[in-house]
Parts: structure tokens; C-alpha cells; sequence
């Protein structure tokens, strides 16, 4: 089951992760375009929420490009 932006941005509002709320805004609003991590580690602590957070932003139209751990 799929959560909605909303929930999202609830949780991320929670627990206090304003740098991912403004990443998803950044995205909202076009300036974001794509985003490179390290897959192994996403973006967040939390497996679900990363997982949520990162198809939200692809819905968005950003593209996320994964790197290695050696880059």
C-alpha cells in the first residue's frame, strides 16, 4: 500500500528532516532534476520512509542516478 505526499511529508515534518522536506519542494517546483546517492544508504535512516521518500521524488520527475560506494 502506498502512502500519499501528504503522509510523507508528515513523517519527515515529525521527525524533524526539513532538508528532505525542501529537497521534495525543490522537486515540486522544477529545480530539481536528479539526485545522486549511494543506494546502499538512501537519503534517510529509515528503510519504508527512505523507500516512500525516494518514489515521491521520482513521481516528481526527478532522476535518481545511484553511485558506488567508491565514488
Amino acid at each position: 500500500m502506498s502512502v500519499t505526499k501528504e503522509e510523507v511529508l508528515n513523517a519527515l515534518n515529525e521527525q524533524g528532516l526539513e532538508d528532505i522536506i525542501e529537497l521534495i519542494e525543490d522537486a515540486e517546483e522544477g529545480y530539481l532534476e536528479e539526485l545522486e546517492l549511494v543506494e546502499s544508504l538512501g537519503l534517510l535512516y529509515d528503510r519504508e520512509l527512505n523507500k516512500e521518500v525516494l518514489e515521491l521524488l521520482e513521481s516528481l520527475g526527478v532522476k535518481l542516478i545511484y553511485v558506488t560506494d567508491e565514488e
